[in-house]
């Protein structure tokens, strides 16, 4: 019997206990009387079988079916308001398989949430992993500094001013990593405030590869709109961040292009939303890093990187920017050929 629930368990087994009590008593006591009031067989059967329905049932419903009915409520415990609505339990339903299949997905989610919970714990391992060694370069620096000041350095007039100076872009980059902690802190707690206005996108990017042109220029890589955006591109977003963003991505393709490269941004109308693309003939990157670009701290190449300059957190604050305008970005890249940047803003109607 398939999927039984106590109601026909208990029909099954009063209908068999009645025939069983039927039989006796008709072959004992009622098989003369039988042939002269059939209707007493009849109440025989009757009540045998009401009774031991109602004794069965009884006893699976008590002892049974109330405990699978306790281990289901108490998983349900753990679901939403919604869930715990729609997870009413009637006896006249398959509670073993309802509990079965309640037990299942709980082992599932369960499970889920045990893998997230260590991957995201590695990932915060490996988070303060990479705040101390990148806090600990310029501190290390700085405390050098002034110890060989102190120990007779500053007599030296050459020495002093070399060392102060070494010191302070130690200091400049120490605050520049605090200041963008404080940046992703304050977009991720939601308590940055965007200011959002009407504003070209197309004149924003001229903007940024104006104020990059001298760094563009040392690796001879030229920077440019693609062929056709000859036109204006209205949005609606929080100007000085998207000059964040925009800045953060072609500086990124700077640092990692090619000499005698080029940088080239392209928008395109997507209906209610605008589309931007910043794209490099650089070193790429592989496809094992794509997935992890966006996380502070994230290097693909830790030494190489370091050397680039910068804080490691670029990315994640042009990430944090994009989805606090209710938006997305995503990144292709092909290694040893290129990347493309892609992001979308809030068309302005």
């Amino acid at each position: 019997m398939k999927n039984p629930t106590p109601r026909s368990l208990a029909l099954r087994a009063a209908l068999v206990a009645a025939v069983i009590v039927l039989l006796s008593e008709f072959i004992t006591n009622l098989f003369p009387y039988f042939q002269k009031n059939w209707i007493s067989l009849l109440v025989v059967f009757v009540i045998a079988f009401a009774t031991t329905f109602i004794v069965f049932y009884f006893l699976l419903e008590k002892f049974i079916y109330r405990k699978i009915k306790l281990i289901y409520k108490t998983i349900s415990n753990f679901r939403s308001t919604k869930e715990k609505n729609q997870a009413k339990i009637n006896l006249g339903d398959d509670i073993i398989g309802s509990v079965n299949r309640e037990v299942i997905d709980w082992q599932q989610n369960r499970s889920d949430e045990i893998a997230e919970l260590r991957k995201m714990e590695d990932f915060r391992k490996e988070f303060l992993g990479n705040v101390s060694h990148e806090l600990k370069t310029p501190i290390f620096n700085i405390q050098g500094y002034i110890h060989t000041l102190l120990e007779g350095g500053m007599d030296d007039k050459e020495v002093n001013v070399h060392y102060l100076q070494r010191a302070s872009k130690s200091v400049d980059r120490l605050c520049l990593i605090v200041e963008d902690l404080e940046s992703i802190s304050k977009l991720e707690a939601g308590e940055m405030i965007l200011e959002l206005r009407v504003f070209d996108v197309r004149d924003l990017v001229k903007e940024v590869f104006e104020s990059l042109e001298l760094q563009a220029d040392e690796k001879k890589i030229r920077l440019g709109l693609k062929d056709g955006n000859d036109k204006s591109f209205y949005v609606q977003a929080d100007k000085e961040r998207i000059r964040q963003v925009l800045v953060n991505l072609v500086v990124n393709s700077i640092k990692y292009g090619k000499k005698n490269g080029s940088t080239v941004v392209g928008i395109y109308d997507m209906d209610e939303n605008i589309l931007v693309e910043v794209t490099d003939d650089g070193i790429g990157v592989e496809t094992q890093h794509l997935q992890r670009l966006f996380e502070r701290f994230y290097r693909v190449d830790k030494s190489r990187s370091r050397e680039a300059g910068g804080t490691g957190l670029g990315l994640a604050i042009v990430k944090h920017i994009i989805e606090a305008h209710q938006q997305t970005i995503n990144v292709r890249s092909t290694f040893g050929i290129g990347t493309t940047f892609a992001f979308t803003l809030k068309k302005a109607r």
